[in-house]
């Protein structure tokens, strides 16, 4: 039999191909810069247009805050009754009130106490929140069980009741107010630590440092809880907002801050009093704080998706 000589096809002719030039070392090269976590978190950011000017109206108003009552030459506590109730002038650009003090100068004190409160708040949340929720997560068993039971007894207390408890024992203040947020607000950090801690202790990482003698605190501090920073630094960045606005509504009812002492939530309940003879009264510092307050949630949603590895390109 003669053998059988197979063709080959029309598409696969050596002809049609070409052998491609190019230089070994360009071959290999790396055409996009690489960047750390840090890095590609922060350009992404960068990237949020809308987050960065929640950021830069933030920065703008504690600036304000510091700048303006150090500069002015009014003084937020002292009355000039020759000067009441002004409307917005050149002197004073966001009028008077009904005792003749400084709007301006009034509005950013509040500016102030409102960022003092959020802050301070948010920082003891996030210790407490750190310690308890990393126990919490790493123990897990029993401990958890009766750790997360504790959080969740302290969580269902109604957050009213709490701050008129504390009045009975102590008068109306900044303490009372920052106490009373303390009580409560740590749980949600503590929640989300735990989740975070949860998912962190099995990797390769936390049990190589368990098996080489490491104690559980320096476990948790030293190697989950840097890899859990991102959701931790959202939640932190989402409390202030919520410790500003619970100071201004306690402030608003009585419970908080007291006049004469300038708090936009004291400040809106002069306002509102007057809104519809004096109307600057109440517009300032209702808009300071909703501005305050929209600017830390959409910079705490940008931080959020900065985080979210979902989201990368």
């Amino acid at each position: 039999m003669s053998e059988q000589k197979q063709s080959t096809p029309s598409f696969l002719k050596p002809e049609l191909f070409r052998k491609l030039k190019r230089d070994e070392y360009s071959a290999e090269a790396v055409t996009r810069k690489s960047l750390t976590s840090w890095q590609d978190i922060r350009m992404r950011m960068m990237e949020n247009k809308l987050a960065m000017t929640g950021f830069w109206i933030i920065v703008g108003i504690i600036a304000a805050a510091i700048l303006i009552p150090w500069l002015s030459p009014f003084d937020h506590f002292t009355n000039d009754l020759s000067s009441t109730n002004k409307v917005p002038n050149g002197t004073n650009w966001f009028g008077t009130d009904d005792l003749g003090r400084d709007m301006l100068v009034r509005t950013f004190k509040g500016a102030q106490i409102s960022m003092f409160v959020g802050i301070v708040a948010a920082l003891i949340d996030l210790i407490i929140g750190i310690i308890y929720g990393g126990i919490m997560g790493y123990y897990g068993g029993k401990v958890d069980e009766v750790m997360n039971r504790f959080a969740e007894i302290i969580y269902s207390i109604p957050y009213l009741l709490v701050v008129i408890l504390l009045l009975v024992v102590m008068e109306p203040s900044l303490t009372t107010i920052i106490v009373a947020m303390s009580i409560t607000g740590w749980i949600n950090m503590a929640w989300i630590v735990r989740a975070q801690i949860m998912q962190l202790k099995n990797q390769e990482y936390a049990l190589a440092s368990k098996s080489l003698g490491a104690g559980a605190m320096r476990i948790i501090f030293r190697h989950l809880i840097p890899n859990a920073m991102g959701p931790i630094l959202v939640t932190l960045t989402l409390t202030v907002p919520n410790a500003i606005f619970t100071e201004a509504f306690l402030s608003f009812l009585g419970l908080g801050v007291q006049s004469p002492a300038a708090s936009w939530g004291t400040m809106i309940d002069d306002g509102v009093k007057a809104m519809t003879i004096y109307p600057w009264r109440l517009l300032f510092p209702a808009f300071f704080l909703s501005l305050t307050i929209f600017a830390f949630n959409v910079f705490g949603d940008g931080l959020r998706d900065a985080f979210d590895p979902k989201l990368k390109k």
